[in-house]
């Protein structure tokens, strides 16, 4: 859920906080900006009406309920670390020692693993945990970069980097077939990790506003792209200048800079609190962090989804915020998203009416209406 001046996939880093808005959606990195009102697909659209309105109330379905969320403290207060490759990474399990859920004889839902978008960390989830969590063990993951994780000198990002980081998470501490939810970029290592994967570690993929590629440079046909890239590669140019770099950061993670950026890719403006800010605030001001941003930025986009998607036989679905400037529904990403039901069996799509590039804390309700069935119906025999 996050984004960074170059980051088409993430959605916090503007240039400063007065021209944040414009230079942020130009900038955004795979997500290929939109430049006109973006048409409604006819495709399964879910609006707001659809859903009851009390967000924070227990709301019925089926046997699960929409359960309020997670205290920003609570999260925090009750990570575990996990060592990889020498480096340490933050993760949360909910119900901490749950045994998945389920009850009686029956075999237990298969758990769930969160991966959150560029800039963001596990507390971005702590409106869906708990819902998620009722008949199932739910995990959430600091990719290494972000969050509380290590953000080590000199480390060069990479998607490839990220799924790995993935693969060996649920080999080594969830050690079952598992359900991967990523948003934005960490959609993308969700997706290149299931086309890397075996049935004993994927079960299923969940899909919030999938990006292109790591950053502006992700290959994709698009004029606006196009137009922009001469632009690009000097903005790369720019931020491995240490100085300019450091300058840009610190206009980018202050809180105002970061509201506004928010607001300008949130559909439902009350789900921008406090809590949100310091969310992506926090850990940009860790030592490590503004070289974590960089090397994201000017680094490879990595793989494409398009090229990925068609070789992956698991259940997707897919959720998309119609409201998203970064990644919207008229942009190649998005075309090529909602075109997937007509063409592979495996994915079913949602959009999400007047939701934005983070759908999950965006509108959580909307999202747990369409994903707890899926999720029901994934766990049958």
């Amino acid at each position: 859920m996050a984004v960074n001046i170059a980051a088409a996939h993430t959605l916090f880093l503007p240039l400063s906080s007065s021209s944040s808005s414009a230079l942020h959606v130009q900038l955004n990195p795979t997500c290929f900006p939109s430049f006109r009102k973006i048409s409604k697909s006819p495709i399964s659209t879910t609006s707001c009406a659809n859903v009851s309105a009390a967000s924070t109330a227990a709301l019925s379905t089926g046997k699960e309920e929409f359960l309020p969320p997670l205290e920003v403290s609570e999260i925090d207060g009750n990570c575990k670390k996990w060592v990889w490759r020498g480096y340490t990474i933050n993760y949360f399990v909910y119900p901490d020692g749950g045994g998945g859920g389920g009850g009686g004889a029956a075999a237990p839902a298969p758990p769930l693993l969160l991966v959150h978008g560029f800039g963001a960390s596990i507390a971005h989830w702590r409106r869906n945990i708990p819902t998620l969590a009722q008949n199932r063990t739910v995990y959430a993951i600091d990719l290494i970069g972000f969050g509380a994780s290590d953000k080590p000198a000199g480390f060069q990002y990479t998607m490839e980097i990220w799924a790995q980081l993935i693969l060996d998470f649920l080999d080594e501490i969830v050690q079952r077939p598992t359900v991967l939810l990523g948003n934005s970029v960490g959609s993308l290592a969700c997706v290149i990790a299931a086309s890397e994967s075996s049935q004993s570690q994927v079960r299923g993929l969940v899909l919030f506003n999938c990006s292109g590629g790591m950053n502006n440079k992700a290959i994709v046909d698009d004029w606006r792209i196009k137009l922009l890239l001469p632009l690009l590669w000097f903005f790369d140019f720019l931020l491995k200048q240490r100085g300019i770099a450091s300058y840009l950061f610190d206009r980018v993670r202050q809180r105002e800079t970061l509201r506004n950026v928010l607001l300008s890719v949130y559909g439902n403006k009350e789900s921008v609190d406090e809590d949100l800010v310091e969310i992506i605030r926090k850990p940009a001001l860790d030592e490590g962090a503004l070289n974590a941003f960089v090397s994201i930025i000017t680094g490879p986009p990595g793989p494409n989804p398009v090229n990925l998607i068609p070789n992956i036989t698991l259940p997707i679905l897919v959720l998309w915020g119609d409201a998203d400037p970064f990644t919207p529904i008229d942009g190649p990403v998005g075309k090529y998203f909602t075109s997937l039901p007509d063409r592979l069996t495996n994915v079913k799509l949602f959009l999400l009416e007047g939701v934005g590039h983070c759908p999950h804390d965006d509108k959580p309700d909307l999202v747990h209406e369409k994903l707890l069935p899926w999720l029901a119906n994934l766990s049958l025999p």
